[in-house]
């Protein structure tokens, strides 16, 4: 079995030194999903909302939160970003609207944890600007959709079989 890489020998926390690590480049992406009431759904989609454009403002939100990655999660190294995407797609039919965060580096360690911390600031910001509309408002199902690049090689979710 695997052991964590954030964790010496005698228990204590500690940042892996990825020092003797190829830079090679890297890519994660993940997704998160807010539902909501379709009502705010249509909000987000007319851009009527009273805040402004709720969508503009979480893909920069997704943005800022992927590059600040190691200020909030404590033993994250400090990365030098070369790309961050999120974008949305909004599916009336489940009144959610489905997040994705793409991050790419040339470095030594992986970007999953800054695609993940994207779309979650992502969510956080629709769930923000759309509160005072629609409190009931949920965030699911965040999680790594696939990752490519380092010495564990490439890694791909298994689509469920409610996405295919």
């Amino acid at each position: 079995m695997a052991s964590l890489t954030h964790i010496d020998e005698t228990g204590a926390a500690r940042m892996v030194d990825v020092g003797n690590k190829a830079v090679t480049e890297r890519v994660a992406v993940a997704r998160a999903v807010v539902t909501m009431q379709p009502e705010t759904l249509a909000l987000l989609e007319s851009g009527g909302h009273k805040k402004g454009d709720v969508l503009a403002v979480a893909r920069v939100a997704g943005i800022q939160g992927a590059k600040k990655c190691s200020d909030l999660i404590p033993l994250c190294h400090p990365l030098m970003l070369t790309s961050v995407a999120v974008d949305f797609r909004l599916d009336p039919e489940a009144a959610c609207v489905h997040i994705e965060g793409r991050c790419k580096v040339s470095g030594q360690t992986g970007v999953e944890m800054e695609a993940l911390t994207a779309v979650s600031v992502a969510a956080l910001t629709i769930y923000d600007m759309c509160k005072a509309v629609d409190r009931g408002m949920e965030i699911r199902s965040v999680g790594l959709l696939s990752k490519a690049g380092g010495k564990s090689g490439d890694w791909q979710r298994e689509t469920p079989p409610e996405e295919r």
